[in-house]
Formats: structure tokens, C-alpha cells, sequence
């Protein structure tokens, strides 16, 4: 009798521990680190297939569109500079068709950021490829309705940040103190009561670069476009760049 007691535990003991479940809970994990470098052997049947993908590519991207007579770049003296002037304008030219045959509405101006700009233009051609060294990024334009009031507060962070934030459409003059001396909406003085459409990046819009003037605004509309798609649109339909710092945001 005490045997069989004895063969009935060890039964049921066995059973427990067979029916249990197993433990999936990760407790280390182990890595090595691997340095690419000139090496490594390539693979030559891996290079001699996408050979010729890239060799369209390169030639896609390469191809002259347009042509630059003098070297622009973003740090540039002043409050506008040529390459942040060709940016905003090329906004505001290529997306108003595009907001008016969708609102019958224009684009009053536009503000961009100095840090989008990503690259300079060089002297000499113009290809796609500098499109996507200038603006590397995926941003698209979006148009923002804003009050007047809204407005004054992105009047306000110009004064306060001291960039060449890249604008067209309006002429802002700051006294020596960064007050302002004068303001203008498509050389007209913002009206109280007037609402403004201003085209910028859907990275803007949504407050990027502390400009939360942008957010909640009385309408806010897509183009679905981006703005490296307009740069290149743009050099593609013109010969020359003309492009230089002017007037419209200085500082005295």
C-alpha cells in the first residue's frame, strides 16, 4: 500500500510539471557590432543588378534644369537673403494656382523657416539634385487663415527670433531696437478685422520651430504639394535664377 501512495506522487508531481507553461520572457540580449566600411567585399551580382537603376537615377537627378549665375547661400548678411527670397517666392508662385482653383481664394504671403533651407546653390548648372540638397525633407505647403491678431503674433517672433526667416508678400522694417517701423500685407497696412491666408510646411503649421501662431487657425487647407516638388517645378520653367536680398524684412 505504501508503494503504490509513493508511484501516485510521483505521478502527479510529474504531470505538474509537464503541463506548465513555458517562460517566453526575453532575460538578455546579446549584440555584435558590425563596422561598414571600404572593407567589405562587394557583391558583384548585387551591383551589376541595380547598376543600371542607379545609373538612371543619377542621370534623372543630374540633367541640367535651370542655371545659377552666383553662388546663394542662407548665411548670407541681413534679414533676407537671395536663397531664402527664391524659396519663399517660388512658394508663393507655384501654390496660389493651385489654392485658388480649389478656394477662389490667394495666398497673401508666405514664411518659411531659415533652418529648411538645407544647402546652398552654386554657380553654374541647376539640377534636380539640388533640389534635394536644398530641401531634403518631405514637407509639403499648407495654406493657414489667420487673424489679424495671429498675425501680429508672428510679427512678434520675427522681431524676437533675429533669422532670415524666409518670407515674400509682406515688407517688415525693424528699428535698430527690433521694434517695429513698419508692416505691410502686399504693400498695404494689416486690417483688425481681415483674415490672412499665409502659405508655409506642414511642419510650420503644426507649430514646428515654436511658431505656435499657426496653430488653431480659422482654416487650414492642404495643397498636397511639396515644396521640393515646387522648387523643381519652378527651375524646370525657367532659364536663369533671378534672385538677390532686398527690402522686404531688414532691420535698420
Amino acid at each position: 500500500m505504501k508503494l503504490n501512495i509513493k508511484h501516485f506522487v510521483i505521478f502527479i508531481t510529474v504531470l505538474f510539471v509537464s503541463c506548465k507553461q513555458p517562460d517566453n520572457t526575453i532575460t538578455t540580449i546579446n549584440g555584435k557590432r558590425l563596422l561598414i566600411s571600404d572593407t567589405i567585399e562587394a557583391v558583384d551580382s548585387i551591383d551589376k543588378f541595380i547598376a543600371p537603376y542607379k545609373e538612371h537615377i543619377n542621370d534623372v537627378l543630374d540633367k541640367p534644369i535651370a542655371y545659377n549665375p552666383k553662388t546663394i547661400s542662407k548665411y548670407d548678411k541681413g534679414y533676407n537673403t537671395a536663397i531664402g527670397n527664391l524659396m519663399a517666392d517660388i512658394v508663393l508662385e507655384q501654390s496660389n494656382p493651385v489654392f485658388n482653383k480649389r478656394t477662389g481664394k490667394n495666398i497673401d504671403f508666405v514664411l518659411l523657416n531659415h533652418g529648411g533651407i538645407r544647402a546652398i546653390i552654386s554657380e553654374g548648372n541647376v539640377t534636380t539634385r539640388t533640389a534635394y540638397e536644398i530641401m531634403p525633407f518631405e514637407n509639403k505647403v499648407v495654406v493657414i487663415e489667420l487673424t489679424s491678431a495671429k498675425v501680429k503674433e508672428l510679427v512678434e517672433y520675427l522681431q524676437k527670433s533675429k533669422k532670415a526667416h524666409p518670407v515674400s508678400g509682406i515688407e517688415l522694417v525693424l528699428n535698430n531696437d527690433y521694434s517695429v517701423k513698419k508692416f505691410l500685407i502686399n504693400g498695404k497696412l494689416p486690417e483688425e478685422h481681415k483674415t490672412y491666408n499665409v502659405a508655409t510646411s506642414d511642419y510650420l503649421a503644426s507649430g514646428g520651430d515654436n511658431m505656435n501662431f499657426f496653430k488653431e487657425p480659422v482654416n487650414n487647407t492642404p495643397l498636397d504639394y511639396l515644396i521640393r516638388n515646387e522648387i523643381i517645378d519652378y527651375f524646370k520653367k525657367i532659364d536663369t535664377i533671378k534672385t538677390t536680398a532686398d527690402n522686404r524684412f531688414i532691420k535698420l
